[in-house]
């Protein structure tokens, strides 16, 4: 019975330090209570490259729709706006050819954007952050080609990124 008596105290002290650094975190949303529906318009694209808000904006909001946080909605039924503008695209070459050191083997493609999440009865911002998403490929053909062949994948992880900010903030 002593064990049994020196154990339950043992577990109640370390709740009594371990429980403080635990309040306050919660998992899913951080979001107000009553932000359900978001409305996701066209981002703006301030990049160079041409149809890089269409690609992006389909998978932003197919990754609102995965992850069911949020319902997309028209903005007439939203509580927040999502405003996302496309500040940079960028290919970097990471790996390049053993035998033409000029030559890159293996590029790094980048999208930056700000990312606003507004509601649209008080026209606060909840959310004010800058995201990337990138992806890696080997250049197999040419440059052009592989950037059609990778930016989805790359908009799906800025989609990714934009979601997680959007719902996660602290």
């Amino acid at each position: 019975m002593g064990k049994l008596i020196a154990f339950v105290r043992c577990v109640a002290v370390i709740g009594l330090f371990a429980g403080p650094g635990c309040m306050g975190y919660r998992l899913g949303s951080s979001l107000p209570p009553g932000i359900d529906v978001v409305h996701v318009p066209v981002f703006t694209n301030e990049t160079d490259e041409p149809a890089l808000e269409v690609v992006t904006t389909q998978a932003a909001i197919a990754e609102f729709q995965r992850d069911g946080t949020l319902a997309i909605g028209d903005v007439d039924r939203a509580d927040v706006i999502l405003r996302v503008r496309l500040t940079g695209f960028s290919l970097d070459p990471v790996r390049y050819d053993r035998d033409a050191a000029t030559t890159a083997e293996e590029y790094r493609m980048t999208i930056q954007a700000d990312i606003q999440l507004i509601e649209i009865r008080t026209g606060d911002v909840l959310v004010r952050s800058r995201v990337h998403g990138e992806r890696d490929f080997v250049l197999a053909g040419d440059l052009s080609s592989a950037k059609r062949t990778h930016v989805p994948a790359a908009a799906r992880d800025l989609a990714a990124r934009i979601v997680r900010a959007s719902i996660e903030f602290w």
